[in-house]
């Protein structure tokens, strides 16, 4: 395929009775919404399994009981040539939300900001180590340096946690966590909880700084579902439909705005510059009117 298109992504599967698949999120977030999906033959398919970016428990859960497509996750990285964690298929139902186990001759820990190993159940960094981790960034000794400890260990910047059985979870990366009055609100978890509301075909969440609190906040960009039309009374019954599901301080305190399309890079990763850059330009025009 070119590029990715639904129908034709179903029709291939039907066609040539496919068994298993690589996809991203965006690709479960639309057999979740397509409309036609039911109406192709995909029991052909074994697991799907998404990568390059978190995916949530709701979202799976809702795909599985919809379409009975069972969907697991892998983890990895360019760095790590490439996956260093996948769930075993037979585990793949006890074990959703978590990116699953991590590959033979590998070691990794979550680590906090102060640098200390955190025990299961507790966030922190992951920091992974094994044959698979490349040696550095090339003529870049200071990106090296900043990335790998000089025991070894490769700094992913991602955020998650491991379980008491060996699952480990990624919940968002670190350079995307948006801290409000110094709590952190991982993006994506916002992302997954706004995805099962009706009012929402796609969303994107990003940090905004507000000056007036002088602190980060959540801002979302929405493609409203089909038959809901951009108005501010839409953004205010979102954002009450969500705070009725999140802490206090992961609520929507930087807005909601409506858009076409989120935009995504070729793998299915939110591009969160160029929501970044339309905020900074709105920041401008508003400015430029006081």
């Amino acid at each position: 395929m070119p590029a990715f298109n639904l129908e034709a992504f179903c029709a291939a599967i039907q066609r040539y009775k496919i068994t298993f698949t690589y996809v991203a999120p965006p690709v479960i977030v639309q057999l979740s919404r397509g409309a036609n999906v039911q109406k192709y033959d995909l029991s052909s398919l074994k697991m799907i399994t998404s990568g390059a970016a978190p995916l949530t428990k709701e979202l799976v859960s809702f795909v599985h009981g919809k379409l009975k497509l069972k969907v697991n996750q892998a983890y990895g990285l360019s760095e790590t040539s490439p996956m260093t964690h996948t769930q075993p298929w037979e585990e793949w139902w006890t074990s959703v939300g978590s990116v699953g186990k991590l590959f033979p001759n590998m070691t990794a820990m979550y680590v906090s900001e102060e640098g200390k190993e955190v025990p299961a159940g507790e966030k922190g960094e992951l920091w992974l180590k094994g044959p698979n981790v490349f040696k550095g960034y090339w003529r870049n000794e200071e990106a090296t340096k900043n990335a790998i400890t000089p025991d070894g260990y490769f700094k992913t910047g991602d955020v998650g946690m491991q379980d008491e059985i060996h699952n480990f979870y990624i919940s968002d990366r670190v350079k995307e966590l948006i801290k409000w009055n110094g709590f952190q609100v991982p993006p994506a978890e916002l992302e997954g909880i706004l995805l099962d509301c009706d009012m929402v075909e796609d969303v994107a969440v990003i940090g905004v700084y507000l000056e007036k609190d002088h602190t980060e906040a959540p801002r979302a960009y929405i493609v409203p579902a089909k038959g809901q039309k951009p108005s501010e009374e839409l953004g205010r019954k979102i954002s009450a439909w969500l705070d009725e599901r999140v802490a206090y301080y992961k609520k929507l305190r930087g807005g909601v705005r409506f858009i076409d399309e989120v935009p995504k890079s070729p793998a299915g990763k939110i591009l969160r510059r160029v929501l970044k850059g339309m905020a900074e330009e709105e920041d401008k025009k508003i400015k430029a009117k006081l």
